[in-house]
């Protein structure tokens, strides 16, 4: 049974292979019991939203054999979300992304480092 980082990691990852942008995994672990981490992305139509959330629950389960508990959403909502119960995975419209910001609401959670992305060593992320 693989654990909450390694299912955030894990749906990170199929949200970039579906080219999603501006990924990051929030550590809520100590900060919130909402859950452990919130993978957050962002698509830039309503068929990219709908192709990213089923890439991540799809290729999630093949891989780690990871189911969700629920998804919620539609994409003319321009805001989906995977609970796998301790990781939520938020896909946004860039609008919604924006007016939400729940980077900045969660702003005293560090974020944890993708090696897959082009750009991790020059983040600010932290791996944990």
């Amino acid at each position: 049974m693989p654990d909450s980082e390694t299912i955030a990691k894990t749906c990170a990852k199929y949200a970039y292979e579906m080219q999603a942008d501006d990924i990051a995994v929030l550590d809520l672990r100590g900060i919130s019991p909402i859950a452990d981490f919130f993978v957050i992305c962002t698509g830039s139509s309503m068929p990219h939203l709908k192709a990213i959330s089923r890439e991540v629950r799809e290729k999630t389960l093949a891989e780690i054999e990871e189911k969700p508990r629920t998804s919620d959403g539609d994409a003319r909502s321009m805001w989906l979300v995977i609970d796998y119960v301790d990781v939520v995975v938020h896909i946004f419209h860039e609008d919604k992304r924006n007016l939400y910001a729940l980077e900045d609401l969660w702003g005293d959670a560090p974020q944890i480092s993708l090696e897959f992305l082009p750009n991790h060593e020059d983040s600010e992320a932290v791996e944990v």
